[in-house]
């Protein structure tokens, strides 16, 4: 499990400990957090004031608050950030009970709850997942379901028929406005369907790869 701070609440730590569930959550700062990490955050404030650039160094402290049944294992990273007026301390922290090196778990673990978070916030601004404004609470739910099977097709396509473009790693918005929501005439006959698009729309050629590497697609039959 890999959660922000507010996840690291003493029944939810010992729920996953007592189940063998492995957990990284962010853990708020306190004064005695800080002082515990004190050491690591002196090293990258002595650096910073030999060369101005920022430096960063990550550690391990066992660590008990208050509410908790035990201490556990709260990894550091102690980090001064470099800046026009003298720069700051950005200590940051986080519990977990998994095993390895702290950098490691931190950097290639803990962080890509971010990159998580960034698709969500792309079904609620380029998919409209956050319109839950009806009474009913299924009615709303089927709403996030339809965003989150758009955001599947929209990604589906950006993962295969948009590889090497430059609209490789666009995001949701970009994709709707530049691919989807083109004005165009669309051209039906016993044989064949012809979309005309404008001679002035810039994407043409991009729009064309597209639709050319999806129509190239087959279906997979499971002969099961």
């Amino acid at each position: 499990m890999n959660g922000y701070r507010g996840f690291a609440r003493w029944r939810l730590l010992r729920w996953c400990d007592h189940n063998d569930i492995r957990y990284i959550f962010g853990l708020a700062r306190n004064p005695v957090l800080e002082r515990a990490a004190a050491e690591y955050q002196s090293q990258v404030a002595t650096a910073y004031a030999q060369d101005g650039q920022t430096h960063r160094v990550f550690g391990t402290l066992s660590y008990a608050a208050g509410t908790w049944d035990r201490p556990r294992r709260v990894i550091v990273k102690a980090e001064h950030l470099s800046g026009p007026r003298g720069g700051k301390a950005n200590p940051r922290f986080v519990v977990t009970n998994l095993a390895g090196d702290a950098r490691t778990l931190y950097e290639d673990v803990y962080c890509q709850r971010g990159e998580m978070e960034n698709r969500i916030k792309e079904q609620q601004l380029g998919l409209f997942a956050d319109r839950t404004s009806c009474h009913r609470y299924v009615a709303n739910q089927f709403r996030v379901l339809l965003a989150a099977v758009s955001y599947v097709l929209v990604d589906h396509i950006r993962r295969t028929a948009l590889v090497g473009t430059e609209l490789s790693h666009a995001q949701v918005s970009t994709l709707r406005l530049r691919l989807f929501r083109v004005g165009g005439l669309v051209v039906t006959s016993v044989r064949r369907v012809v979309v005309r698009l404008s001679s002035g729309y810039p994407w043409a050629g991009l729009f064309a790869h597209a639709a050319a590497i999806l129509g190239r697609a087959r279906p997979v039959v499971n002969s099961g």
